[in-house]
């Protein structure tokens, strides 16, 4: 069974970066066919993706988030992290890290992390 868990700071301040790592268990992130996302939901909004990495370290942004957005692996700790600079009060939200699996039938979010709040404020 693979599971997700994100850790990182729960309060960033205005205009530093975020940083988010989500660590993998019960499953690689080498793992063909697997991609790795960030998403997130901001008070009173809807899930927004961020990003995604994939099995074989491909990258790939929202548009609206790509200039702030950089999204990498560690293989030997099976894990990826997202990083958002210069984040504003808007960028609060609850991150959550999962899996998106690419089969012959389609695409399976089978696996997602609880979620971190992340707060930016002074």
């Amino acid at each position: 069974q693979v599971q997700l868990q994100e850790s990182g700071p729960g309060l960033v301040k205005p205009s530093q970066t975020l940083s988010l790592t989500c660590t993998v268990s019960g499953g690689s992130v080498t793992t063909n066919w697997y991609y790795w996302n960030w998403i997130r939901q901001s008070p009173g909004k809807v899930l927004e993706w961020m990003g995604a990495i994939s099995y074989g370290g491909n990258t790939y942004y929202s548009p609206s988030l790509e200039s702030r957005t950089s999204i990498s692996r560690d293989m030997s700790k099976n894990q990826f992290t997202l990083q958002l600079s210069s984040v504003t009060p808007e960028d609060t939200a609850v991150y959550y890290c999962a899996a998106r699996e690419n089969t012959r039938d389609g695409v399976i979010w089978g696996y997602w992390g609880q979620g971190t709040q992340v707060t930016v404020s002074s």
